[in-house]
């Protein structure tokens, strides 16, 4: 089984590197909740909470937002440009040394 490693900060900005495998269908949400990170995912992966919302620091070719993905971060809390929802993102092979920040609660 093929797997990447991807660079997380979470909360209190402590650095954690996951290794999510490729053939599984995985999006980013499940692959750091599936990591024991505190990824609330209320919603179960359908672009419908920003639970889990992510920073993404390295530069990585990523497919583009989809127009639910947009209205959703349209209406999080502290989004940047770099904003993504986790569960939006496929892990695929090409996103091997990806770093994310988890966003803040917003609680």
């Amino acid at each position: 089984m093929e797997s990447i490693k991807i660079k997380a900060i979470d909360r209190d900005g402590v650095g954690h590197t996951i290794e999510a495998p490729v053939d599984m269908n995985l999006n980013l949400m499940e692959a750091l909740k599936g990591s024991g990170l505190d990824v609330k995912a209320t919603c179960g992966g359908m672009a419908l909470c920003s639970t889990c919302h992510v920073y993404i620091l390295t530069e990585h070719k990523l497919p583009e937002p989809t127009e639910d993905e947009e209205d959703m971060l349209d209406s999080a809390f502290l989004v940047e440009d770099n904003s993504r929802l986790g569960c939006q993102l496929r892990i695929e092979p090409d996103m091997d040394g990806l770093a994310v920040q988890l966003a803040p609660d917003g609680d």
